[in-house]
């Protein structure tokens, strides 16, 4: 072979590898100012909770131990049942949301109307950061002991209470379903239409579609926006203390009361180790969020 055909080492495997390596410290170090914000923001306050939450120091002598009784203290009794008031909770909005999300984005996404799907999703976007105190208030004003809807169509005599487990349900849904419905629009676009025609052309009804092509395809995107929506539901905080206090067991308001002493004093580690617990199990659902995600975005890229 002539010099003249002799393939030039950087075109070759090899050559872009070695130029991968070349890069990867000028990537590290442009990434390095995120990963100092990142440690600073979110390892810190891990770090202090963790240390709290196993440590224990003596008021008089001022020493520091280390302790495993505040984070049993967190798994028994009333905290025990925060935390499992707080996974239900979690779990049944995240369910109930996901399935109105994915049919209200199946009919946006299926819709001929622009106008449909552009309001649609401006008012998803809208709703899904509608939460805290004024959302609580809206629903008082509406539908509490004195709102509007409830004396105009009785809703006390047939049962209803907002300050309930099921009021809260109610009221998570509100901003749930529209972020239900922000995840899932972008995987439904992702279908393929030579996918359903390749189906029809071998003879396959709709529902056998959905259930050998599309479910499949769409299952990791469905299983993460059940994942995005269950976290989502286990934080939050502001929108069930102004709402339901301590009338409906969740582990948000439990550490509240332990730091600010409203029902015991001295048990600010054991809000901590609740903390830690929760850190947990947040942690558990993004480790499952996460390979769904990358998963489903290889099959819709």
């Amino acid at each position: 072979m002539s010099a003249s055909t002799t393939p030039h080492p950087t075109g070759t495997a090899g050559g872009r590898a070695t130029r991968r390596r070349r890069r990867g410290p000028r990537t590290w170090l442009a990434a390095l100012p995120l990963l100092v914000f990142t440690g600073l923001c979110f390892g810190v306050p891990l770090g202090a909770i963790a240390f709290g939450a196993v440590t224990r120091t003596d008021p008089v002598s001022g020493a520091t131990e280390a302790t495993g009784e505040h984070l049993a203290r967190s798994l028994q009794g009333p905290y025990l049942g925060s935390l499992i008031g707080s996974v239900q909770l979690s779990g049944l909005t995240a369910l109930v949301a996901g399935v109105l999300g994915v049919l209200i984005a199946q009919a946006v996404v299926t819709s001929p109307s622009r106008a449909l799907r552009g309001a649609t999703l401006t008012a998803s976007g809208v709703l899904a950061n509608f939460g805290g105190v004024p959302l609580a208030f809206a629903f008082i004003a509406t539908v509490g002991i004195s709102g509007v809807v409830t004396q105009l169509a009785d809703l006390t005599g047939l049962g209803w209470n907002l300050y309930s487990f099921t009021g809260l349900t109610v009221v998570y849904l509100y901003f749930l379903t529209p972020l239900m419905v922000l995840v899932t629009v972008p995987a439904l676009d992702g279908l393929r239409p030579q996918w359903r025609e390749a189906a029809q052309n071998n003879g396959a009804s709709g529902w056998q579609f959905w259930r050998h092509v599309g479910l499949p395809v769409l299952a990791p995107s469905l299983l993460g926006g059940f994942v995005l929506l269950f976290g989502t539901a286990f934080a939050a905080h502001a929108t069930a203390a102004a709402l339901v206090g301590g009338s409906v067991p969740l582990v948000t308001l439990k550490i509240a009361d332990a730091l600010s002493g409203n029902v015991l004093t001295g048990q600010e580690n054991v809000a901590l180790a609740l903390g830690l617990d929760m850190i947990v199990i947040a942690g558990l659902v993004m480790a499952v969020y996460l390979p769904l995600q990358r998963r489903s975005a290889r099959w819709l890229r």
